[in-house]
């Protein structure tokens, strides 16, 4: 069975963010505005996700 994922899709930039929220942002692998990446839903991912979620949009897949 395929483990569940989601998709984020980075929003907004990091220019004027914290060095602690851009780097959760590049820890989710996302580098420019409008990428997309699929993820793996785990508790981890879905933390990092919370912290960032004025910046970035979600679909559950």
């Amino acid at each position: 069975m395929a483990a569940k994922t989601i998709k984020v899709k980075l929003k907004k930039g990091t220019v004027t963010c914290t060095k602690k929220v851009s780097d959760t942002v590049k820890g989710l692998g996302l580098r420019k505005i409008g990428q997309t990446r699929e993820l793996e839903n785990t508790p981890c991912v879905r933390g990092m996700i919370k912290k960032i979620i004025h910046l970035v949009e979600v679909q559950d897949k």
